[in-house]
């Protein structure tokens, strides 16, 4: 009798050391994971719009969030700015003290020629200007520079502030040199 309790027990400890295992391996995995989705997308992602050329250029990350396995990249694309709309957008969630959260902001979308079909998508803003973005953006690709208020220093879309770690640690905005040369020149 004393044996077969020493047996019961070895097995109870090997089924929970088994199960620590998987645990621990479980975790893993989640927090590698979450460290990828944090560093892994570039610290922006930059639209250029060339008046001169009538094209937008945008630095367009193409991920899978259900998949942390394949390879993220940047691909940089442009297209023609006969082919861009703007699409407002809204959502609403609820918090966990029983308040409501409201996002709202512009998206452009690439339809394909001729058709309203969307082929992409890029955001414009989000929570802020809204509206007024995309109004200068169309303002300035229809009317020029001169038609709109001066605006203000451009910013580096590779300045992060000191604190945030995980900006930090991901991509710098880097064009392909063509592009870059392209989308600040005229024909």
């Amino acid at each position: 009798m004393p044996y077969d309790l020493l047996d019961a027990w070895s097995a109870s400890n090997y089924s929970f050391i088994a199960l620590d295992s998987f645990f621990i391996l479980f975790g893993i995995l989640v927090i590698s994971c979450g460290v990828r989705l944090d560093i892994s997308p570039p610290r922006d992602e930059p639209l250029r719009f060339n008046r001169a050329r009538q094209k937008i250029y945008a630095y367009n990350f193409k991920h899978r969030w259900w998949n942390p396995f394949e390879r993220w990249r940047v691909v940089p694309v442009a297209y023609d700015w006969s082919q861009v709309r703007a699409e407002a957008w809204k959502q609403r969630g609820a918090t966990a003290q029983g308040g409501v959260i409201i996002k709202w902001g512009v998206v452009l979308s690439i339809v394909a020629p001729g058709t309203n079909k969307v082929i992409d998508r890029f955001h414009l803003s989000t929570m802020g200007a809204n509206e007024h973005a995309w109004a200068y953006v169309c303002t300035y690709m229809q009317q020029g520079p001169s038609a709109l208020p001066p605006p203000g220093e451009p910013q580096d879309p590779n300045a992060v502030p000191w604190y945030n770690l995980a900006l930090r640690l991901a991509p710098k905005v880097k064009w392909p040199d063509a592009m870059d040369i392209e989308s600040r020149t005229a024909p």
